[in-house]
């Protein structure tokens, strides 16, 4: 999981956020390097109407790849950071 990778540099740390009311899950990036303060979004997905929505992917693989490898059909992910008539072109779900 990548809330257990160390960063090689820094205090740094993965947090996950879940609000499964909502059905919103984030993983955040929070601490420090050096003297500068590190927060960011690592990835934001929710789920809307029973289809994964990938708001925001920072990672080096894709999170999408990793949800599909896990037995998620690429007909329940929609890539949301990608504007809708992009997304007709991918492998993923358009909406």
């Amino acid at each position: 999981m990548y809330t257990d990778i160390p960063y090689a540099y820094g205090d740094i740390c993965t947090k996950a956020v879940f609000d499964r009311d909502t059905d919103q899950y984030l993983l955040m990036t929070v601490g420090w390097n050096h003297d500068q303060r590190v927060h960011g979004c690592l990835v934001h997905i929710d789920i809307i109407n029973g289809k994964l929505w990938i708001q925001r992917d920072g990672t080096e693989q894709g999170i999408a790849t990793e949800l599909v490898a896990a037995g998620i059909p690429k007909e329940a992910i929609v890539l949301a950071f990608h504007p809708p008539e992009i997304r007709c072109h991918t492998e993923y779900a358009v909406a």
